[in-house]
Order: structure tokens, then C-alpha cells, then sequence
């Protein structure tokens, strides 16, 4: 993990790059994610179809569910010292290039993109986060996620 002040962090913008430690991706999971999205599609849950069926011949973590993690992972990547709170305030954009089968290994790479002093308590960040799969070539996701620092 890397840690740094608030007041230091735009001389990091372009260099500074972090990882998460790996977080399994288990079936209770995806099956706990579907119940609280509704989204039971066999995919995600039925484990036998889906070792028949699939084209990844195991059953998948929903999309959002891969990207909800981000939540979780990236403050274990990089801890910003100062603020009083720390905001999800949204995505500018946002891949999945493939998909995490239920097992797999994840972490997130942490890039800053950029931070500006929104006004005298609040700074936006912008962080370029790479949903990794280890063992895989490509990542689960790619999104540039914004944070609001408030002092």
C-alpha cells in the first residue's frame, strides 16, 4: 500500500501507481450479489450448466459486481491522508475486457489521472483502475473512477 497526503498528492499526478492485495472472487459472492441485484442469470449461479455450457466453462462474477469491488480493493492500493471523508462520486468510463470466473484471483492497479481543488474542502480525484485477473492475460475491467476528498 502506498499512503500520502492530500496536500502532496497532485505531485504524483501521471506517476503514481499502486496495487491491491488479490481478493478471491467466490461463488457465495456472486450468488449474495444476485440476490441483491435480482440478476440470477445461470451464468453466475448454475454451476454445473455452466462447467457444460459456458464458453468459460464455469460460472462468472456479474460485471458490477466486479466493478462494486473496486470500492473495496483500491483503499488497501492507496490510503490519501487528510481528508475527513472519502466519496465514490462516480465513473467516466468504464470496460469489462473479460470476465472473472467464480475462483479467480483479483486486484486492482491504482493510477492517478489527475486531482484539482474542487474549493476550499472538497478535492476530485481521477484514477485510471485496472481490475486484474491473475493468471490472465487481460484485465476484468478498466474504469477511470472519481473520488471526492473533503477536508
Amino acid at each position: 500500500m502506498i499512503e500520502v497526503k492530500l496536500e502532496e498528492l497532485a505531485d504524483q499526478k501521471g506517476t503514481l501507481v499502486s496495487h491491491s492485495p488479490w481478493l478471491t472472487v467466490t461463488q457465495d459472492m456472486i450468488k449474495a450479489f444476485a440476490d441483491a441485484t435480482g440478476d440470477h442469470q445461470w451464468i453466475h449461479l448454475d454451476v454445473e450448466r455452466a462447467k457444460r455450457e459456458s464458453p468459460w466453462k464455469s460460472p462468472i462474477a456479474h460485471g458490477y459486481l466486479t466493478v462494486s469491488l473496486i470500492s473495496r480493493l483500491n483503499p488497501q492500493a492507496l490510503k490519501v491522508i487528510g481528508p475527513t471523508a472519502t466519496i465514490n462520486y462516480g465513473l467516466n468510463k468504464l470496460r469489462f475486457p473479460s470476465a472473472v470466473k467464480s475462483g479467480s484471483d483479483i486486484r486492482t492497479k491504482v493510477q492517478l489521472l489527475d486531482v484539482n481543488q474542487v474549493d476550499e474542502h472538497r478535492y476530485m480525484a481521477s484514477y485510471l483502475t485496472t481490475v486484474e485477473i491473475k493468471g490472465e492475460d487481460k484485465p476484468a475491467c478498466v474504469a477511470e473512477n472519481l473520488v471526492m476528498y473533503v477536508v
